[in-house]
Formats: C-alpha cells, sequence, structure tokens
C-alpha cells in the first residue's frame, strides 16, 4: 500500500504550534549569541562574563526565563511534530519509519554541514541521532511512553545532583583556562582556519560520549512528551481541552520558579544545575507553549510575528548561527568578546524583527523555507513526485 502524500489542509494548521516554534527560535538565539561571544559558557570562568557577583540581574533573567527553557521547547515541538507527521503518513504508505529516518538523515547532514562549516553549538545532529531513538517508540502505548519519559527525565537527575551534592567539597574550579585564551585566539584574531581548526576542536570538546549521553537522557523524554500530547490532541483543540491545559499551566508554571528561580534562593549551588535545567528547563517549555496556546486567540498579532519564523524554523536557525558568525569573528565585525551581556543580547531584539520581515516576504511567494524545500524533497522523493512544491504537514509546521 503506497497513497500519494497530501499535506492536512490549510485550516488544520495550528498557528500557536507556528508561534511556539517561532518563540523557541528567538529564545534560543538569545542563549547562542552568548556562546558566539565569548568561551566562557563552554569552557568556565563566567564570572568574568557576568561580573564577580552572582546576583547578576542578567545573569539570573537569562538563567531562569532563557537557559535550558527555549532548546527544551524547541525539542518538545519536535517530538510533537514527528508524531504528527507520522500520523498523516502511516496510514498512507507500507513502512512510514522509513520515511522518518529518511527525514532524520536530511536533518543529520543540514547539521554535519552547519556543525563544522558554521558553528559547534549545532543541535541538529543530536536531534537528527536521538530521533532514531524516538522512532523504537511510535507504536507503542501511550503508558509505555509515560514510563520511559518520567524515568528518564527523573532518575537521572536525582541521582547525578546526589552525586554532585556529595562531591561538592571536593569540587574545585573546573574552567579550561588554556582553552579560553586559545578560542579569544583563533576567533578573536585569527583567519577563517584559525576559526574553522577551533570550531572543530569545539565540537569535539563539547561533543564527547558522555556529553551524547546525557543529551540523550535530556531530550528523549522531552521527545516523548511531545509525541504524547500529540497524541492526546491536548493543543489541537482548547475549547475541548481548556480544563486540562490549565492544570498543565499552573503545575508546570508552579514549578517552573520553583526548580529554576528556587536555587537563586540558596546562592545557586552547582550541584543543583541538572534540576535547574533538566526538570526546570522541561517544565518551563511546557508551561510556555500551554501558555502560548491559551492566549493566542488574545494576541494573535503577535503570535503571526513569531509564526512567520516559526514556519521556516530550520532556514531561521541556520541564519542566526551564520550572522553570530559574521558579527563575532574576526572575519567579519571581530565583535569576539568586545560586548557587554546586555549588548550581545540587544542584537537578538534587532535581528528577529528583522528575520520576521524577511520570513514574511519569504512565504508569500513558497509555503515553507529554503531549507524546509531541500528536506522535504529528499524525504518524500517517490512518494508524490507532482506534490513537491505543496505543504506536507501544516499542523507540524515543517
Amino acid at each position: 500500500m503506497t497513497k500519494q502524500v497530501q499535506p492536512l489542509a490549510q485550516n488544520q494548521r495550528l498557528p500557536w504550534i507556528d508561534a511556539a516554534r517561532g518563540f523557541a527560535i528567538f529564545g534560543i538565539f538569545v542563549v547562542n549569541l552568548l556562546s558566539f561571544h565569548a568561551p566562557y559558557f563552554l569552557y568556565g570562568n563566567q564570572v568574568s562574563y557576568w561580573g564577580a557577583s552572582d546576583a547578576s540581574i542578567w545573569h539570573m533573567i537569562i538563567d531562569i526565563f532563557f537557559q535550558a527553557s527555549f532548546y527544551s521547547l524547541f525539542s518538545f515541538l519536535f517530538g510533537f511534530g514527528m508524531q504528527i507527521i507520522f500520523e498523516n503518513v502511516k496510514q498512507k504508505i507500507d513502512k512510514p519509519r522509513k520515511l522518518m529516518a529518511r527525514r532524520l538523515v536530511m536533518l543529520l547532514l543540514f547539521g554535519i554541514v552547519h556543525a563544522f562549516l558554521i558553528w559547534y553549538g549545532d543541535i541538529l545532529i543530536t536531534y537528527s541521532i536521538i530521533g532514531f531513538l524516538l522512532l523504537l517508540f511510535v507504536y507503542r502505548k501511550n503508558v509505555t511512553l509515560w514510563t520511559w519519559a518520567l524515568c528518564l527525565w527523573l532518575i537521572p537527575v536525582f541521582l547525578y545532583t546526589g552525586l554532585l551534592y556529595i562531591a561538592q567539597d571536593m569540587m574545585g574550579d573546573i574552567s579550561n583556562y588554556q582553552a579560553i585564551e586559545k578560542a579569544f585566539e583563533h576567533y578573536g584574531s585569527g583567519s577563517w582556519i584559525d576559526a574553522y581548526q577551533q570550531n572543530l576542536h569545539d565540537w569535539l570538546y563539547a561533543n564527547g560520549i558522555g556529553s551524547m549521553i546525557l543529551s540523550a537522557l535530556n531530550l528523549l523524554p522531552i521527545f516523548l512528551f511531545g509525541v504524547l500530547f500529540a497524541r492526546k490532541k491536548w493543543l489541537h483543540d482548547t475549547k475541548t481541552h481548556k480544563r486540562t491545559l490549565q492544570w498543565f499551566a499552573l503545575g508546570s508554571g508552579c514549578l517552573f520558579v520553583l526548580c529554576k528561580a528556587g536555587p537563586y534562593l540558596i546562592g545557586n549551588p552547582l550541584w543543583l544545575t541538572m534540576v535547574q535545567d533538566y526538570i526546570g528547563g522541561t517544565v518551563s517549555a511546557v508551561f510556555y507553549v500551554v501558555m502560548i496556546t491559551l492566549s493566542y486567540r488574545y494576541l494573535q498579532r503577535i503570535g503571526r510575528w513569531f509564526g512567520y519564523v516559526g514556519k521556516m524554523a530550520l532556514s531561521n536557525y541556520i541564519l542566526q548561527s551564520i550572522i553570530g558568525v559574521v558579527v563575532f569573528y574576526s572575519f567579519g565585525f571581530g565583535l569576539y568578546g568586545e560586548l557587554s551581556p546586555l549588548q550581545t543580547v540587544a542584537i537578538a531584539f534587532i535581528v528577529f524583527p528583522l528575520q520576521v520581515i524577511i520570513s514574511r516576504l519569504w512565504l508569500k511567494k513558497f509555503s515553507r523555507g529554503p531549507l524546509e524545500i531541500l528536506w522535504r524533497k529528499w524525504t518524500y522523493r517517490g512518494l508524490d513526485k507532482h506534490q513537491d512544491e505543496q505543504q506536507t504537514l501544516r499542523t507540524a509546521g515543517k
């Protein structure tokens, strides 16, 4: 059985999901700019960036509302979109997982180009690899997904947090000062080749086996939560599920404050990092997507602005990395290490409105972004040859 894969009708698209994806792209850009600007987030010694006071207001704002929250939101929406695409194609082709795997292979290729030719902080390679693990769950029952998601989400965090608490007195300064110096030299004043070699070194440093395992333990449960929300249709029919969404907003909001802001009440100790990022990041992502869903009808104009970017999230994500390279590296404007945290974050508020305008103009002529067009052509080649320029799945926003 192989039927021509048809896109869902335009009126079946969920505009608040597009808006949430665009919102995630904005938040990711804010955090990524700080990594583009200086090596402290990779190699330590953030005091040199934020200042001696751990209570720096800008540090707290970024840490509580942005750090780990927006990649978690993007991860949630990745799982959500994967499930919707799977539901769309499983009735029309014999081997839907093969099509999904092909989609992930193309994402991996995008990630390789992005990571090694543009910026080491790529998330696409990780998404692709963990996406293959997600394919193991597509035919499983909801109770199985809940069990795996909660266990993968909570058990490693509590174990790791306990170990860090026990070892807190034995932990000294873990900053890699030699690596920081090299990064400033190569990105700040080196040639393109120097920056390329430094980028490769940074990617290898950030993506060891241990890091990949931690990423899988972090991202796979978030993917699964997205899948479960898509299966339950909680974000599809807001009228029917309004009460459920309100409870999710209340619960996730309370945990958001407790896990993300709570540690600052006791000095924001290092041993609470995973609680802050893994637990707090996930619940803040759920809070953001639920609040966007509930409030979209009242804020449709703003929602549409974010939605333009969200409809071509992959293209905009790569564009942001290119902008980061041009602004900060020596062969561009050469601002590496030259700006304050506030000035660095301000770039996002300047660039993102331009992305909204560019995305809107592009979408007037095309149904998806340039990289999304390539992604779809690869994924659906041979299945719907006569519909290459149609939207495959409007609800998933891809």
